[in-house]
């Protein structure tokens, strides 16, 4: 996953309350233990469909340096996942079970958001994957240390955005007819995304009570819609970046 730039990052601010603790201390409070449990768990699952989905998309690819462009990101997600599902052993958890609960939200939303064509696909990595991005990144900063770091490393920018942002504005400079239509696509992958974001929520009671507040530190309900507020914001230059209109 990725975002390729830092417009939905929080102004750097005092770190406080479990922010400012290392895993080893903060991971005594349980339910904090569990919150994280599950967004490592997302994550790599996260990781791991987005390695197959590049991999997918490089079949689609018109030229052979593009489709070794797209095998190499595809490479970088992979690695990734394998940060992720390192770590959730290392906390003596078991990766897969972690990952289980969010299978099926995930694939979900990447059936209803198939793309039909190679214009599509980058589309859907450029859009969707920086919404995910966004969203993690605005919790890692109510992380511990350790957590955090890992989050933000496996966020790395792996090249997508800004290849998706050249080839799709050459398509629309070569036929501005498309451009209508990814725009259309695009609003539609940023509703199925945040929808798809709050239904994962929602169904883990963990993972909901430190967004909200329950366990991390100043994260209230206002809050939430700020951060969405933050998101959506980003989503609308992305879009500019991609010249079509959000």
């Amino acid at each position: 996953m990725e975002t390729p730039d830092n417009a939905t990052a929080p102004e750097e601010t005092p770190r406080t309350g479990i922010a400012a603790q290392d895993w080893a201390t903060a991971s005594a409070e349980p339910n904090y233990h569990a919150a994280v449990v599950d967004l490592l768990g997302a994550l790599a699952y996260g990781e791991l469909a987005a390695f197959e989905r590049l991999a997918e998309d490089a079949k689609l690819a018109p030229t052979l340096s593009d489709k070794a462009e797209l095998a190499k990101m595809a490479s970088a997600e992979f690695h990734h996942f394998e940060r992720l599902r390192d770590r959730l052993t290392a906390i003596d958890e078991e990766p897969t079970a972690a990952m289980e609960p969010f299978a099926k939200a995930l694939d979900d939303f990447h059936r209803q958001t198939a793309p039909s064509d190679w214009l599509e696909g980058l589309v859907k990595a450029y859009v969707g994957d920086s919404i995910a991005s966004d969203f993690y990144r605005e919790v890692a900063e109510r992380l511990d240390s350790d957590t955090r770091a890992l989050v933000l490393a496996v966020l790395d920018d792996t090249g997508h955005g800004n290849f998706a942002v050249e080839k799709v504005r050459a398509a629309i400079e070569a036929d501005p007819r498309c451009g209508g239509r990814l725009a259309l696509w695009a609003r539609r992958l940023m509703g199925e995304a945040l929808s798809q974001a709050q239904r994962v929520v929602a169904d883990r009671d963990a993972l909901s009570t430190m967004l909200v507040g329950g366990v991390a530190d100043g994260f209230d309900l206002a809050e939430v819609g700020r951060m969405f507020s933050r998101i959506t914001e980003a989503h609308t230059k992305r879009m500019a970046a991609l010249g079509l209109a959000a």
